[in-house]
Parts: C-alpha cells; sequence; structure tokens
C-alpha cells in the first residue's frame, strides 16, 4: 500500500492497483491536445442554444434571440475545427438565414399592422 501524510497529520492510503487503473482510465484524458474540444459536449450546446433561440423567436424575445445567436456563434468557433474560409462561409450563410427569418417576422407584422388599420374601430 502507499502512504501519504499530509501537514495536518492525516494519512491517506491508497492501493497501488487502484492507482494503477486510475491512470489507466486518465492517462488518454491528459493525452488530448489542448486544442481538441468534445464533439458531442459541442454539439449538444449548440442544440440546447438553437432551442432556446426557437423559444425566443416565438415569444417575440428578438433581444433574447440575438443574444443566443452569439452565443451560437461563439460555441461554433470554439468547437468547429474548419478552415477560416468555411468558417466565414459558415458565418455568411448564418447570417443570410437570419435576414430572411428576420424579414419574414417584419412581413408578417407589416400585415397584421395593416389589417389592424383597415379594421372599423
Amino acid at each position: 500500500m502507499l502512504s501519504v501524510s499530509f501537514p495536518s497529520g492525516t494519512c491517506m492510503c491508497a492501493n497501488p492497483c487502484f492507482l494503477a487503473i486510475a491512470l489507466a482510465l486518465v492517462g488518454p484524458a491528459i493525452a488530448l491536445p489542448t486544442g481538441q474540444v468534445d464533439n458531442t459536449e459541442c454539439k449538444a450546446e449548440q442544440a440546447t442554444i438553437e432551442r432556446d433561440m426557437a423559444i425566443a423567436r416565438s415569444n417575440g424575445q428578438m433581444l433574447r434571440r440575438r443574444q443566443l445567436a452569439e452565443a451560437l456563434a461563439a460555441v461554433q468557433s470554439r468547437c468547429e475545427t474548419l478552415a477560416p474560409e468555411q468558417r466565414r462561409a459558415a458565418n455568411i450563410e448564418r447570417l443570410e438565414k437570419e435576414i430572411r427569418e428576420l424579414r419574414k417576422e417584419l412581413d408578417h407584422s407589416e400585415e397584421q399592422l395593416r389589417k389592424l388599420k383597415h379594421e372599423d374601430p
């Protein structure tokens, strides 16, 4: 058994087999390059943000949706290992999609306003 004493006088004993198993499990995690990120964690985080964006959009919370869009872009830039050209193209596509969605919402709101203005009080 391995025995370690701490300044407080506490003794911590560990079984050598336990240490070998712990090092075997932790070793691959330590060996990961620092630039590599967990893809499943990134996808889960993106899915959560996208769901929250949809909820904010359906509730008419445009400021919240924009904040979430910024958070999504930050997660995507942190998680993706795309080349700068691909990242730029993805950002352009994302912004174009956002503009299309905003135009749809604007058209819908303008249509509602027209209907309200032409109704008899």
